[in-house]
């Protein structure tokens, strides 16, 4: 799970490929695949919305929003 500082966002990348996506008391608000390549990672939206992310540090930063990883 990664959470942005205020907890507002919470994205769970799941083993099987998948991730759901939280904004706060939105469940869910967006669902899709992702593909994971050294620490880069695709994100397409099941509507079919793209998005990129990368990991530096410890700390995912995926497109605007910087998400930390919950322990």
């Amino acid at each position: 799970m990664w959470v942005s500082a205020d907890g507002h966002i919470r994205q769970e990348l799941r083993a099987d490929g998948r991730y759901d996506e939280a904004r706060g008391t939105r469940r869910s608000a967006y669902t899709g695949r992702y593909t994971v390549t050294g620490s880069h990672i695709d994100y397409v939206d099941d509507t079919g919305f793209t998005a990129t992310g990368d990991i530096r540090d410890g700390v995912l930063f995926h497109e605007h929003l910087v998400l930390y990883k919950e322990e």
